[in-house]
């Protein structure tokens, strides 16, 4: 009887192993990266490194899968009653992170390998954080929501402070885990104010809550507004921006670029997920906290960056800036009008930016083997002993400003369309502000450009860089990326009509 009782009670969920492989691989690789640097010497710990990459290269294999078996395309596969889905959208998302962080990987074997920085340790924790944006573009409940975050975020506060003997360094793990600790505080609040209200984690089942109501309460919108609080520290949305240039100065460069890309990244996918599927029908109040968000973060961001003198603080400044162009589709997504292409326009702002800063951080990696600086002055004179860099970098540089035929200039058009497509008072005066800003960005990347093109070199040492080949496989990647994008925009659009809305929440 007893048995009988826990066979009736008790049903195993039925798990749809294809549909997560990509995380099981994950989660394999991590304890298999973890036992080989166990076991190997210090003369072969490039050997943690390749398998990280391998592992990221394996896990894109069952997306591919997926994305071409048919069965996901305006069907998706949910599990969990509904609180892990894998469609569209999150199949391309976990792409992207996937690749970035073989990228990151790339960045990461010279640097890690020749600093003696416990490079099995360092991959665990990078593969981790990877793992927790992953889960992240399939979580539909609150619950799951948190669980990434943290997943992605408790790697990251370690990863900052890798250099232990580093007092900056250190003072970057600690600020980047306190203020993230009391993120995600405001954030957890937040999220149980909207369950008590709608008696369900499921996100869903939160916006037709709101939906049913038709008019929000006080604790409605107080946990609406903690939470894009909450996420507002994963994006560096100004004011919630003060952790990013000391822990992007003071973390090692490789993950500088990590945080600045998939960290960022992460972010804007837990803010579509609430804007789009939990709180469709509360405009009135995200809308305007999100265009005072963007405004606030664009300009503050850039009029931040025009007065720094360190590379890795301008463009951290400049990673604060261009997150506020990538909410500005966010903050007119419950206009009817805008709603589809303002969520195109966010993915494809976040596969170009992607290629180009981590492209910018790659340049910045190699020009500091030589220099061993972060000053903007380091770069002077590098056409001179180093052209390839001095293009490269000019390339990425006029991306992250717009200029066209390179992949930024389509990236900002995007979201320039659609806030012109909502109208209004909102999206005119957005779009108004955003062009004085697109001008005012300008300015500091030319600033680096002169320096490059036509400044001598500081100490007179013209001998040329020494490239490590994982490092020019980076360069290739972000840099033929680049390009493509701009020339080619077609292929970059194509991308973001697979996550149109519709076929990707089933709204």
């Amino acid at each position: 009887m007893l048995t009988t009782l826990f066979a009736s009670d008790f049903v195993s969920p039925k798990v749809d192993y294809h549909a997560i492989a990509p995380e099981l691989i994950l989660a394999a690789g991590i304890c298999l990266v973890l036992m080989v640097d166990l076991f190997v010497s210090e003369q072969r710990r490039w050997i943690t490194s390749t398998l990280a990459g391998l592992v990221l290269l394996v896990a894109t294999l069952p997306i591919v899968t997926l994305a071409t078996s048919g069965h996901v395309s305006g069907h998706p596969r949910s599990l969990f009653d509904g609180r892990y889905v894998i469609d569209n959208f999150s199949l391309v998302l976990k792409a992207l992170f996937l690749l970035i962080g073989y990228v990151v990987v790339l960045l990461s074997t010279g640097e890690i390998e020749e600093g003696n920085a416990y490079p099995g340790e360092y991959y665990v924790l990078l593969l981790s954080s990877i793992a927790g944006m992953v889960m992240m573009c399939s979580a539909r409940d609150l619950v799951s929501v948190f669980i990434a975050l943290e997943f992605l975020s408790i790697p990251s506060y370690m990863l900052a402070a890798w250099r232990k003997r580093d007092s900056k360094s250190n003072e970057a793990g600690v600020k980047y885990y306190l203020l993230g600790v009391f993120a995600s505080a405001v954030m957890l609040y937040g999220m149980s104010l909207l369950y008590g209200a709608a008696k369900t984690t499921l996100l869903s089942g939160i916006g037709a809550q709101i939906t049913a109501t038709g008019r929000l309460a006080g604790v409605e919108v107080l946990g609406i507004v903690f939470v894009i609080v909450g996420f507002g520290f994963k994006i560096s949305a100004v004011p919630f921006h003060t952790w990013a240039p000391d822990t992007y100065e003071g973390a090692p460069t490789p993950i500088t670029a990590f945080f600045s890309v998939a960290s960022k990244a992460a972010g804007f996918v837990a803010l579509i997920l609430m804007v789009y599927i939990a709180f469709p029908q509360a405009r009135d109040v995200y809308q305007p906290f999100i265009w005072v968000l963007a405004v606030l973060t664009m300009s503050i961001g850039n009029l931040l960056a025009l007065r720094q003198t360190n590379i890795v603080r301008m463009l951290a400044y400049s990673s604060v800036s261009q997150g506020g162009f990538i909410l500005m589709p966010l903050a007119v997504a419950g206009t009817k009008d805008a709603a589809g292409s303002s969520l195109r326009a966010i993915m494809v702002y976040l596969v170009i930016y992607a290629a180009t800063n981590l492209g910018a951080w790659a340049v910045i990696i190699a020009v500091a083997r030589k220099t061993r600086s972060g000053e903007i002055t380091s770069l002077g004179g590098l056409f001179g002993y180093a052209p390839g860099l001095t293009v490269l970098m000019t390339f990425f540089l006029a991306s992250l400003a717009g200029i066209p035929p390179l992949g930024g200039w389509y990236a900002k058009f995007g979201v320039f369309r659609a806030v012109l497509d909502a109208g209004g008072g909102w999206g005119y005066t957005l779009a108004v502000i955003a062009a004085v800003n697109t001008v005012i960005a300008t300015a500091y990347y030319i600033t680096v450009m002169r320096e490059m093109w036509m400044k001598p070199a500081p100490d007179g040492d013209v001998t040329p860089v020494r490239i490590p080949p994982s490092l020019q496989a980076a360069l290739a990647i972000t840099g033929i990326a680049t390009v493509v994008f701009g020339v080619l925009p077609g292929i970059i659009s194509r991308y973001g009509s697979l996550t149109d809305l519709a076929g990707a929440f089933g709204h």
